[in-house]
């Protein structure tokens, strides 16, 4: 067994979160030991987040964001909402910057607990989200589910928030669709050469909408802030709502504002759940009851 590396169990709206601390440390969490920290009921996951120190200068900590499949993630806001709060309490500090496989993000934990994270800015162009082929206009594009006269859904808005995007936009209750069943062929669509996320919406009001997702990499989850700030993007470049909008997901509310200067605030809680240590080579783990990363990671 290698050195072991604390971890803590952690939530964002449900979005369930590894936060692992890899500081000081020459090693990377494998994907072997990510599949068997995904398959214990006690330790599965929708991210592991791992907190590495920092590669590029003005930043605080370089964070690798793996998949249960072990595969790597450019971005997931409700995972670094779960970091800062760490981090918050270890330090005392209120404000961070981090590096991801998509690029410098800040974020802050303000005096009533949520968190804000700047995610970036969207990116529209066909070469940037990626997509297969060449669509002029991306607020729709050619693709649908079911039959060609009759189809269940069509014409996704398709957006990078780092990572790709595909939001189908819906009249019904999104509990309505069997995403469970669409969501594995879509995500693997061959107009997706690196995969998407794929999402139902409904609008409900001009400052609000509900969303379900299937993560790329995961499957169904209770929230997913990258695909909730790809809603609330393309739902204001569409004109279904403004520029700050309630994006309703399975686990609850996220506040999303896409301000003047193109970049994307999500706004939200965390939760810590429990701490232990893992063996970041084969995802062996142990609970310990005594430390908790919500009170230091050191």
């Amino acid at each position: 067994m290698g050195e072991q590396a604390a971890f803590a169990r952690m939530n964002g709206l449900g979005n369930e979160i590894i936060v692992a601390d890899m500081r000081g440390r020459g090693d990377r969490i494998a994907p072997a030991a990510a599949i068997a920290l995904a398959r214990d009921p006690a330790t599965k996951f929708d991210q592991i987040m791992a907190i590495h120190d920092p590669k590029a200068s003005g930043t605080d900590y370089y964070v690798e964001i793996i998949n249960r499949d072990g595969s790597l993630a450019q971005a997931c806001g409700n995972g670094m909402r779960c970091v800062v709060q760490a981090l918050a309490a270890e330090t005392g500090r209120d404000r961070f910057t981090f590096e991801t496989l998509a690029g410098i993000l800040t974020a802050e934990e303000h005096a009533d607990g949520l968190i804000s994270v700047d995610m970036g800015k969207p990116r529209f162009g066909w070469q940037e989200i990626p997509l297969a082929e060449e669509f002029a206009d991306t607020r729709r594009i050619e693709l649908q589910v079911g039959p060609i006269d009759a189809p269940v859904l069509h014409s996704p808005s398709v957006a990078s928030m780092g990572n790709p995007h595909a939001i189908f936009w819906v009249d019904r209750d999104v509990w309505s669709y069997e995403l469970e069943k669409f969501g594995p062929l879509l995500e693997n669509h061959p107009i997706f050469p690196e995969r998407a996320n794929v999402s139902i919406a409904q609008v409900t009001a001009d400052n609000a909408l509900t969303l379900r997702t299937w993560e790329r990499g995961v499957g169904l989850t209770r929230a997913c802030g990258s695909a909730a700030c790809a809603a609330a993007v393309n739902a204001a470049r569409t004109g279904r709502t403004g520029r700050n909008v309630t994006v309703t997901v399975p686990g609850g509310p996220l506040q999303i504002e896409w301000r003047g200067d193109d970049h994307v605030i999500m706004t939200g809680p965390a939760e810590w759940e429990f701490a232990g240590s893992f063996d970041p080579a084969t995802g062996t783990w142990t609970r310990d009851a005594a430390a908790s990363l919500e009170r230091g990671m050191a």
